[in-house]
């Protein structure tokens, strides 16, 4: 549960004329990850792919782009689709079958796989070239719609723009005011008109006596003032012709790609489930093809190594055996311990046997083979491998599997530390309930899981619903120990009568204030434990598989003696002027009565009065009570330089990440105080001749002698009823989701950042087997 599955190494040996077999058969089982030959291993070279496979990687591209330019996907695929893909009689070849027109173990090949998929490329491309060309015109139409929209607006023919010698003539956009402004003022400009039409202005300008046409002089008198020009376009025809006309043509082209986008619709409702058939198939080809690469290989033998899960191991040699009986040597190399170093051991197993002749038959052609396939399995038995680690394959109860989505979010797991995954599931959820602890949101955050969990097909969409269904249920566990819904307390007096929930108040109102410091002291606490957790397992791991126990104490130990003295004696009564005092009041009647006034002194000696003789240090330190706490401390201390001396410049970490567990309260008071604030909106509030002040709720009855605070919309008449309803649902939405930022964000990073940096580092390699899930089709 706390470690990955147990991996071993296996070897596969045998001759050249098998390997199809022992790939098409160790994909099929999809177990084995295959680790790479580096070359290193005199006389073996890395494999070459097996015929065919350029041809099927060909292929594979085609379909990979008609996939993409009908905008395929496994979503596109209703249950008919599905049941479509499955049913088509296996029409790709596989790689070593082509020449012999079928496949073992499945249907005959449709020899006219290859035609279909050129006509549909054909097809394809054909509707590709069409979209791209009225593309092309539709933007350039857009583009002469864009240019002479404007002048449509001013109701000029165009020709009347155009062709004069004698006066200037701009069209353009701009402020009219400052523009004729600016013309005024311009001495390049004896007299002016402008025209205008929406946001768009047409200046006609006559030129000073020593100024020409050519000049620009509207040019020049703009120059500062904010004018976009526009080309003024050479046609006869009026503007709002033209613009129509071009309208016209727009829509004609955008019903040719309306068009061209039913016929891409039908091509992929007709061939989509062949596609990604044919892309299927062509995939697992073309893995199938190139999987030598990862091998050790002569002229006549190969050498694969791979990891896989050691409950798997009679699994893979009996199919093995099964395929190609006993023409290969199986042999498990070792099982990987868990080591923190990342050592191995290896078990000693009964050598596979392999393909022998008998002594009367003669030799031929398969005797080089056994003796080269021989040579393999003499000349080391395990093939050097470019990584040697094991990969990693997270193995959790059920209820937890969601959350290895939070823990790989770090890094996954190396294969030889500790798996978090089940303690993120036994801390964060609590962590969650306690910031929001109200029972309305609890339901909520469960129903939303929910739909998450059981709507979605993305593996990281339900994994995070299956964890906001655990948050939601300690959230509807805490809120009914606070006696919370959507803010209100009602039914806290509900369930355990007129005393309350037993977790009393959050602390939101002056008369109940002093909850504060007790939800401030359990969060602390909770860090603590948290943190003793964290190191503890720190510990186990180094006396395990680390240090000893040598090293486990100094590297774990140091830091919980330092972290548990530390935080004993904060609550001991020495020093307490420096304290706050509610420390010792809280769980001692303000406001809960649990006779907790503080731990002990917990003395163990006191610095006599002798030590005055000692200059400075000493005279300090006469009659000071040495404590156990302080004993504890000094002892980490001690054993951090010890073990590491580098690590007394994190002498604060124990204290301040004890600290940051405070986080929770904080978080607990904002959510409290926003759902406070809507339903003080709402329904208003009254205060008692005692000094308490609830909400004034439609059904509650106003206490005789209280005083109305704020009556509330939902008090203030029906339009402001119906805007009480609206401010109560939205406000309490916007709740919820600042709920799952803050305590979702704070809680998450308590247990990355505290938590985890005590015992965990990630960086593990993936477990990806050689094979494939079958979706579209049936082997």
């Amino acid at each position: 549960m706390l470690r990955p599955e147990k991996m071993s190494k296996v070897s596969v040996t045998g001759s050249k004329g098998v390997m199809p077999t022992v790939i098409e058969t160790i994909h099929g089982l999809n177990l084995v990850h295959l680790s790479d030959y580096d070359g290193s291993w005199d006389g073996f070279d890395n494999g070459s792919p097996i015929e065919g496979a350029e041809d099927a990687s060909e292929k594979l591209v085609t379909v990979r782009a008609l996939k993409n330019t009908l905008d395929l996907s496994e979503e596109d695929l209703d249950s008919d689709w599905r049941k479509q893909a499955v049913q088509i009689a296996a029409p790709v070849p596989n790689l070593d079958d082509e020449q012999s027109g079928s496949r073992s173990g499945s249907e005959p090949i449709q020899e006219d796989w290859r035609e279909r998929l050129d006509e549909i490329r054909t097809q394809i491309n054909d509707l590709d070239d069409q979209q791209s060309e009225i593309q092309e015109e539709l933007r350039q139409v857009d583009e002469r719609i864009d240019r002479i929209g404007p002048f449509a607006a001013l109701g000029i023919d165009l020709g009347l723009l155009s062709g004069y010698d004698s006066v200037d003539v701009r069209v353009g956009e701009g402020p009219t005011d400052e523009i004729e402004d600016a013309l005024e003022a311009a001495d390049e400009v004896r007299a002016f008109e402008t025209f205008t039409g929406g946001d768009v202005v047409a200046i006609v300008a006559a030129p000073a006596e020593d100024v020409g046409v050519a000049d620009d002089p509207i040019g020049d008198a703009l120059v500062g003032v904010e004018f976009t020009r526009h080309e003024i376009p050479e046609t006869e025809e009026p503007p709002s012709d033209h613009v129509a006309a071009l309208e016209e043509q727009r829509h004609e082209l955008e019903r040719e790609l309306d068009r061209i986008d039913a016929e891409f619709e039908e091509i992929k409702h007709e061939n989509g489930a062949f596609i990604l058939r044919i892309e299927e198939e062509l995939t697992i080809d073309v893995q199938r093809a190139e999987a030598p690469l990862q091998f050790a290989t002569t002229e006549r033998a190969f050498v694969a190594e791979g990891w896989l899960p050691t409950e798997e191991y009679e699994r893979l040699v009996d199919t093995l055996d099964d395929a190609v009986g006993d023409s290969v040597e199986i042999e498990e190399l070792e099982q990987a311990s868990y080591d923190r170093h990342g050592g191995t051991h290896t078990e000693d197993v009964a050598q596979g046997t392999q393909a022998t002749k008998g002594d009367d038959e003669e030799p031929g052609p398969e005797a080089d083979d056994e003796q080269e396939q021989q040579k393999a399995v003499a000349d080391g038995g395990s093939v050097v491998t470019m990584d040697d680690r094991p990969p990693t394959i997270q193995d959790n109860p059920k209820g937890a599997k969601s959350f290895e989505t939070l823990v790989k979010a770090v890094n996954l797991p190396k294969y030889n530390e500790l798996d978090p995954t089940v303690l993120l599931f036994l801390t964060f959820p609590f962590f969650f309930g306690f910031m929001i602890s109200d029972v309305g949101y609890g339901v909520l955050y469960v129903l939303v899981g929910y739909y998450m969990y059981q709507s979605f097909e993305s593996p990281g969409i339900t994994s995070l619903g299956g964890v906001a269904m655990w948050c939601g249920a300690f959230t509807i566990f805490f809120g009914l120990l606070f006696g919370e819904v959507l803010g209100t307390h009602e039914l806290g007096y509900m369930i355990f009568g007129d005393g309350g929930a037993p977790m009393g108040d959050k602390g939101l109102t002056p008369a109940t204030a002093e909850f504060v410091n007790a939800w401030l002291i359990v969060a602390i606490a909770l860090g603590v434990l948290h943190l003793n957790i964290g190191w503890i397992l720190d510990f186990a791991e180094n006396i395990l598989h680390g240090h000893g126990l040598w090293g486990a104490i100094t590297h774990s130990g140091s830091w919980l003696l330092v972290l548990n003295g530390l935080w004993i004696w904060v609550f001991t009564p020495q020093a307490a002027g420096v304290k706050p005092d509610f420390i010792y009041t809280t769980f001692d009647g303000q406001p809960f009565a649990l006779g907790f006034s503080g731990l002990p002194l917990l003395d163990v000696f006191t610095v006599p009065a002798a030590a005055e003789v000692i200059p400075v240090i000493g005279g300090a330190l006469a009659g000071f009570d040495v404590t156990l706490p302080l004993l504890m401390v000094l002892a980490g201390f001690v054993l951090l330089y010890l073990g590491d001396p580098v690590e007394l410049a994190e002498f604060a970490m124990p204290f301040a990440h004890g600290v940051s567990y405070a986080r929770m309260t904080a978080v607990l008071l904002a959510k409290g105080g926003m759902a406070f604030t809507v339903n003080l909106l709402t329904f208003g509030a009254y205060q008692t001749p005692d000094g308490y002040r609830p909400f004034a709720a439609p059904w509650n009855t106003i206490p005789e002698g209280s005083t109305e605070m704020f009556p509330g919309l939902f008090h203030m008449g029906p339009a402001e009823f119906a805007v009480g309803i609206l401010v109560f649902i939205v406000g309490h939405i916007l709740v919820l989701l600042l709920g799952i930022t803050s305590a979702g964000l704070q809680g998450i990073r308590l247990e990355y950042v505290e938590f985890f940096g005590k015992f965990y580092e990630g960086g593990g390699k993936n477990y990806q087997p050689f094979g494939d899930d079958r979706n579209y089709s049936e082997d």
